[in-house]
């Protein structure tokens, strides 16, 4: 069975990506890292062990977009929460496991996502934590469907992690490495980003 490892972006415009990181470096500088970002992170993605898909949003300007690589195949998020728009794309992926990434977290390799696909050959779901009490990383074996995937997590909260693992109702879950996501000019700065930025 192969393995699909989804990326979850939003088209890359001024004020409505990365908003909260926009307060401090402007949306323009805000788009435009993010834009930058998700470029190196699909460069860097790309291996033969999985395939790589985009779960983009908007729906119909995702799909049409010119902004992301031509040739990855491309799922559109619909409605909902992030909870919601996860579970639907576990649903539509092919059979085999899958791996769930955000684009904004500057410090995901290759042997970091390979090392998430192999906890799944021992348990049924792998997290990766966030600092902030969140996550970077969620993937299901998805040998048997898990009803109420997400229930009841509070999103944007020191909880979404915990949560979500409770909504798992009894799976065996494992953790690979914790990683920071970007959400302000802090976390820029907590990965020395935001000095290299500057130059």
């Amino acid at each position: 069975m192969r393995k699909t490892l989804v990326v979850m972006v939003k088209e890359p415009h001024p004020g409505r990506v990365k908003t909260r990181l926009g307060r401090d470096l402007g949306m323009v500088g805000a788009a435009w890292w993010f834009r930058h970002q998700t470029r190196s992170l699909l460069r860097r993605l790309r291996d033969p062990r999985w395939d790589l898909v985009l779960a983009v949003a908007p729906d119909a300007e995702g799909l049409a977009s010119r902004v992301w690589p031509a040739e990855l195949p491309r799922w559109a998020q619909g409605r909902g929460d992030l909870g919601d728009r996860m579970g639907a794309a576990f649903d539509a992926m092919p059979e085999g496991p899958v791996c769930i990434i955000g684009a904004d977290i500057p410090e995901v390799t290759r042997p970091r996502i390979a090392k998430a696909f192999a906890e799944l050959g021992r348990s049924d779901a792998v997290f990766g934590p966030a600092p902030d009490g969140g996550f970077w990383l969620v993937g299901l074996k998805r040998l048997r469907r898990h009803a109420g995937l997400f229930d009841g997590v509070r999103w944007s909260t020191e909880h979404a992690l915990v949560d979500s693992v409770a909504s798992l109702q009894g799976a065996r879950v494992a953790y690979v490495d914790t990683l920071r996501d970007v959400d302000t000019v802090a976390d820029l700065g907590a990965l020395n980003i935001y000095a290299k930025m500057k130059q």
